[in-house]
């Protein structure tokens, strides 16, 4: 990371960019095609990293692009705030963010599925009980993203 000063490495800062974060958008790269897509997202951490858990149709680009190759770029960004001075160019943004790096998989088992599942709602605040559809879940893949390396950034 080019300016060090702003970097986040402590869990604790990297975990509430992971909890306010609305979206993950991942990037994907197969053949000289790039593709990027906006996606709930679930999470929990595994050691020093997080794995991620995303859910999608049963067929699509991601999941094409996905098996071409499973290597992929995620990124979340949070706190967004213009930051204005007295000259056009003394503005800039105020933001959090993670970018990071790692293997997009396919879960298979049904007990994997449901967890993963469970996580992406719980992130966005579900916390119910009962039993997910089951002509949902079989309509819906689920993705687990084991993150190889991360950095974060805040820009105050």
């Amino acid at each position: 990371m080019r300016r060090k000063d702003r970097e986040l490495r402590d869990r604790e800062s990297q975990a509430a960019i992971f909890d306010k974060a609305d979206v993950c958008r991942l990037a994907f790269a197969a053949g000289n095609v790039p593709y990027i897509v906006t996606m709930n997202f679930g999470y929990e951490w595994e050691g020093s990293l997080p794995v991620l858990f995303f859910h999608c149709a049963r067929d699509g680009r991601k999941l094409d692009m996905m098996r071409a190759n499973p290597r992929v770029c995620f990124e979340l960004d949070v706190g967004h705030e213009l930051a204005t001075g007295p000259g056009p160019c003394d503005c800039g943004m105020r933001y959090a963010s993670i970018v990071g790096y790692g293997s997009l998989g396919e879960l298979g088992d049904e007990g994997e599925r449901l967890e993963a599942l469970s996580r992406i709602m719980r992130h966005y605040g579900w916390r119910g009980e009962g039993d997910f559809d089951p002509a949902a879940l079989g309509a819906t893949r689920l993705l687990r993203l084991s993150v190889e390396e991360m950095s974060g950034k805040r820009k105050a």
